[in-house]
């Protein structure tokens, strides 16, 4: 603006050093518009009052903002609109819209002579640029009115291109109900963008903003069929569309209303907030049908763990920290869904002991085969225990960390620093949060979760574990991500210690019903660590899982307690399922570090033959078409006698009629099949059992 006026000055002192003194009349008229322009410039409020679309990464639709009295205002985005359409927008609504400087001379003249003619106002003049105006500044329709909307059809041309001004107005139009913008008006109406539209949708979209209440497909479909056919008749008559194309637009069926999608609704709400002014569209990382599994997943897995359960889930491509899935609760209906548990913060509970160990690998203080003891022992006023209460004497880092032991990952953040270890985090761009009673520096609670941390940070420092210990942040654009594959990020830990940590929770033992990742046929490589908070308050699971880092959390969104409910328990069995849906590249996982066997097992013994187990083999994948009682159930089949079966140690009765063992799994999952004969002697399989086709 201070540019044009600038622009405008020169031309007027221009023009007043060369023409004569009669001219100067002209050129305080030009000053006195500048000025008027400059003093009551068009209010652009409506416009700039408007929600730009989050859009997956390959440019589905996940959610926009409403703005003021629940209006779907959206930003029009002319790269994302079939060109068709607004070629024929403006063909029937301003034929010169290209042309003109916001007011058409030749409409008004010919507005002015059928109003002489007739005695009453018979067309409008009304060019898209004054269109534009009036919805900026809505008034009642008077000549005063319209006087108005011409001079700030002019003001507008001044200050925004003609494609500028079209985006306005398409975001600005009404389509009936609270829907404004062509984007509102095509998801609610046709259920897609408007980056492709058909002859019918393109003259329902055109005929609507002139009477969006009068003529809604929804509601007045008689109405908007009439409005429809004028527009298509129109075409026809400029030579935009056939005859024989519009009367095959004009039986094509009239829309009614959807609703809008709200996939991602936390992560895509944030995205929408923070968008810049003018910006259409934000082409989020979010993978819109790996969220689309994961949010009932969630919801499934709330439900399951009590009424005031919440679930969170996060997965990031680890490459480029991209964040592929992001559910924040377990959905709006549930107590605290609209709270997003991604972002805030609660404890880990001892999800953080394996950077603890990964410093003490990098600095020389530990190896994955140093011995330390599991016994009780007072670190000054601190004494941790087990979380079983059990301690086991002298036992390897390895073990300690694989079965999460409590005295040994304290006794080794005190060799490295709790201070220390807190500032290497905070480093990697990673705060830890003290709870504000403890205002002293920080303590050694930190290794079994005596700090909050956000399970956005969390999932940034797993993924550092799988990129060899770079620590980068999470990417929630499709821009920034590409940047984060540029990035160096910053060293958390050396890549020898990183793969160290990530070898020994590749070994933490599964939950029951789920197979190891080295049994199991066509799974990733799975690292993974469980964290329950005290009080059971927070139950947590993180995963490294082939080429992506999952976080999985359940609790209450109130921070209340919960009884019993483990990381262990409550959060893994739903990183597995996670993992499950990832579709991630299969990967063998790294050999196990040799060790010495125990004495009774230094001699592989021939075992006597036993039973021949022939379904279901050992490793098999079997698919279901239902589950539980009344389902058909898979019939085992084995070679023995006097054989009786066994699921994960439960007895299956033969079935009463044929005699057969039929076994209906409860679930999806992993499972331990036995078979025992007469003598005793035992056949196993892990199976993987799928449901659905």
């Amino acid at each position: 603006m201070v540019r044009r006026l600038r622009e405008w000055g020169d031309r007027a002192r221009e023009i007043a050093r060369r023409a004569p003194k009669p001219a100067w009349a002209i050129v305080a008229a030009l000053v006195a518009l500048a000025v008027l322009d400059a003093a009551f410039p068009p209010d652009l409020t409506r416009a700039e009052e408007a929600s730009a679309v989050v859009l997956d990464r390959r440019g589905r639709w996940l959610r926009a903002l409403p703005v003021e009295s629940g209006r779907w205002r959206l930003r029009a985005d002319l790269e994302r609109t079939d060109p068709r359409f607004l070629e024929r927008l403006v063909a029937v609504e301003d034929e010169r819209f290209w042309l003109h400087p916001g007011v058409d001379p030749l409409a008004v003249a010919r507005a002015a002579v059928q109003a002489a003619m007739s005695g009453r106002i018979e067309s409008g003049a009304s060019t898209l640029t004054m269109q534009t105006a009036r919805l900026l500044e809505p008034r009642p329709r008077t000549l005063r009115a319209k006087l108005i909307e011409m001079v700030r059809a002019v003001q507008l041309e001044a200050r925004f291109s003609k494609r500028e001004i079209l985006a306005m107005y398409l975001t600005l139009a009404p389509y009936g109900g609270n829907l404004e913008g062509v984007r509102a008006a095509s998801l609610s109406y046709f259920g897609h963008e408007p980056e492709s539209l058909t002859d019918a949708e393109q003259a329902l979209l055109i005929a609507l903003p002139q009477a969006p209440e009068a003529r809604r497909p929804d509601r007045r479909p008689q109405a908007a069929a009439s409005a429809r056919r004028a527009v298509l008749g129109k075409l026809v008559r400029t030579g935009r569309l056939t005859p024989t194309a519009a009367a095959e637009a004009q039986d094509e069926p009239l829309p009614g209303r959807a609703p809008f999608p709200a996939l991602a609704w936390h992560a895509a709400g944030e995205l929408a907030q923070r968008a810049g002014r003018g910006e259409a569209s934000i082409v989020s990382t979010i993978d819109a049908a790996l969220q689309a599994r994961l949010e009932p997943l969630a919801a499934a897995a709330a439900r399951a763990q009590g009424l005031e359960t919440t679930v969170a889930v996060l997965v990031v491509e680890v490459e480029s920290r991209a964040v592929r899935a992001a559910v924040g609760s377990a959905g709006l209906s549930a107590p605290g869904g609209w709270i997003d548990m991604t972002k805030a913060r609660r404890s880990p509970g001892s999800a953080l002991k394996p950077f603890i160990y990964g410093f003490a690998f990098e600095d020389g203080i530990a190896a994955p085969d140093t011995r330390v003891e599991d016994a009780p022992r007072r670190f000054a006023d601190y004494a941790p225990e087990n979380f079983d209460r059990v301690f086991h004497d002298k036992v390897s880092v390895r073990e300690a960390l694989a079965q999460s032991l409590n005295v040994p990952a304290v006794a080794t953040l005190e060799k490295v620093g709790p201070s220390a270890f807190e500032a290497r985090l905070a480093g990697a761009g990673v705060e830890l949060v003290r709870p504000r009673s403890d205002s002293r520096a920080a303590g050694l609670a930190i290794a079994l979760g005596g700090v909050g941390i956000s399970l956005r940070d969390l999932a940034a420092l797993y993924a550092a574990l799988g990129d060899g210990g770079i620590a980068k942040p999470l990417a929630w654009t499709e821009e920034e991500a590409a940047r984060r594959r540029r990035e160096r990020g910053r060293r958390l830990v050396d890549a020898k210690a990183a793969e160290q940590v990530l070898d020994i929770l590749r070994e933490t033992p599964p939950p029951q019903g789920f197979s190891p990742a080295a049994l199991t046929r066509g799974r990733p490589a799975m690292a993974y660590k469980t964290g329950t908070s005290y009080g059971f308050r927070d139950a947590l699971a993180a995963g490294v899982i082939g080429g992506h880092v999952v976080i999985v959390w359940t609790g209450r969104a109130d921070g209340g307690a919960r009884g019993g409910l483990t990381g262990r328990d409550a959060a893994l069995p739903l990183l597995f399922d996670v993992a499950d849906r990832l579709h991630a590249p299969p990967a063998a996982p790294r050999p196990i570090a040799p060790s010495s066997a125990p004495r009774a097992l230094t001699e592989l013994k021939p075992a006597t033959e036993g039973p021949r187990l022939i379904f279901p083999p050992d490793g098999a994948q079997v698919q279901v078409e239902a589950f539980g009682p009344g389902s058909r159930g898979l019939a085992l089949a084995a070679g023995g006698e006097g054989l009786s079966w066994y699921v994960d140690g439960v007895p299956l009765a033969p079935d009463p009629v044929s005699g057969r063992t039929i076994w209906r799994p409860k679930g999806p999952g992993f499972y331990r099949v036995t078979v025992v004969d007469a003598e005793g002697r035992s056949a196993q399989a892990r199976v993987r059992v799928r449901g659905g086709a």
